[in-house]
């Protein structure tokens, strides 16, 4: 079965998602913008997800995870929780 592992960023505006990736895009540290930024949870551990499968997601986060390049950037990518910037590290 397939199996991701991905970190994320989420605030509530897509000007902030912009904002943010285009800080990562000139070299701040995606966990370090994470840590800062987030209002997800996992933002104290670099916005880092772990591993999860197909469907443990909503439906929007999926469709990017299980098909972008890894280590790439992507977003803003809106949920029902807000804004999200997702970066894949590894999928099998």
């Amino acid at each position: 079965m397939a199996s991701a592992s991905a970190r994320h960023i989420l605030v509530d505006t897509e000007e902030k998602c912009l904002a943010l990736k285009q800080e990562i895009e000139d070299g701040k540290d995606f966990a370090e913008v994470a840590k800062a930024h987030s209002s997800c949870p996992s933002g104290r551990q670099g916005g880092d997800l772990g591993r999860f499968g197909p469907g443990q997601m909503v439906p929007e986060f999926d469709k990017v995870v299980f098909s972008a390049e890894l280590n790439q950037v992507q977003g803003p990518v809106k949920t029902q929780f807000g804004y999200h910037l997702l970066e894949v590290t590894e999928r099998t």
